[in-house]
């Protein structure tokens, strides 16, 4: 059972739930795909090893054999290839690693090498299994490092997926070939919209989905009602406690402290089991 944790705006505790999750289940694999600000590990506090660089193929141009016809950079339409009277310019950060241009140059002088563009680390805390990822400073495309970071998920079990807020690349990386995906909003008129633009993508994907409410009490009835009207499911409440926002300050597990937390997420674990038949 793979299940992704995301929401539509960031700051709206989509980590807390990833990581109460993964330990109402137990034995599990968690993975952290925000990988341009990771968190999860400030409340997992597992000891990290590096386990791998994160790469991606970039072209190399070979001056001897390129003669300069332009056929690779016309195919680019990432525009990471420009043609200049001597030579071809390569601009890195662009590349999407694609390898079309070597597969176009009719005079064979384009090969690939990897760039590193992250990390990838491993960590465990108890039965929870951990793989984060950790995008360069500088680098624009994060995607890459989140496809292989899913790379580690064990072919059995239980597997978290920690998902990059929004709606765009680095979300959809996240949920593609996800089970079902949790989706954590707030009740604010920011909050709604972001829901609603995140559901439209899932809804395109054909991925399940529920919602959790965070900080419930603080806003308007708007989300609920949206739910209603759409028969989309609301898999829970977390209220705005000052308690819970102590423990989460503390890098705290609300199930290991919150009673009313515990039984709320063995619920939510109960709902997603049934939806995927598990």
């Amino acid at each position: 059972m793979k299940i992704a944790v995301a929401s539509g705006k960031g700051g709206t505790g989509k980590t807390t739930v990833a990581i109460n999750l993964a330990f109402s289940i137990g034995q599990c694999t968690l993975l952290d795909c925000d990988v341009e600000e990771p968190d999860a590990n400030l409340y997992l506090k597992a000891d990290l090893e590096q386990l791998e660089e994160a790469t991606m193929p970039n072209p190399i141009i070979d001056a001897e054999l390129c003669d300069l016809c332009g056929k690779c950079v016309r195919f680019c339409r990432y525009n990471a290839l420009a043609k200049l009277p001597s030579e071809i310019l390569l601009f890195p950060h662009i590349c999407n690693g694609c390898g079309g241009c070597a597969l176009v140059c009719p005079k064979a002088a384009i090969t690939e090498a990897p760039r590193t563009m992250g990390v990838i680390e491993k960590g465990r805390r108890g039965a929870i299994t951990f793989y984060g990822g950790t995008l360069s400073i500088g680098e624009a495309r994060s995607p890459p490092v989140i496809r292989q970071l899913k790379g580690h998920i064990p072919p059995e079990g239980n597997t978290i997926l920690d998902s990059p807020p929004g709606s765009s690349c680095p979300f959809v990386t996240t949920v593609s070939g996800c089970d079902y995906v949790v989706l954590v909003t707030e009740p604010t008129p920011f909050g709604l919209h972001d829901l609603r633009m995140v559901i439209e993508v899932l809804n395109e994907l054909g991925i399940s989905y529920g919602v959790i409410i965070n900080r419930h009490d603080i806003g308007d009835s708007a989300v609920e009602e949206f739910l209603a009207q759409n028969s989309i499911e609301l898999l829970g409440k977390i209220p705005n406690s000052m308690d819970i926002a102590r423990l989460g300050s503390n890098g705290k597990i609300l199930v290991e402290n919150d009673m009313e937390m515990r039984h709320m997420f063995q619920g939510l674990l109960e709902k997603i089991r049934a939806k995927v038949g598990e």
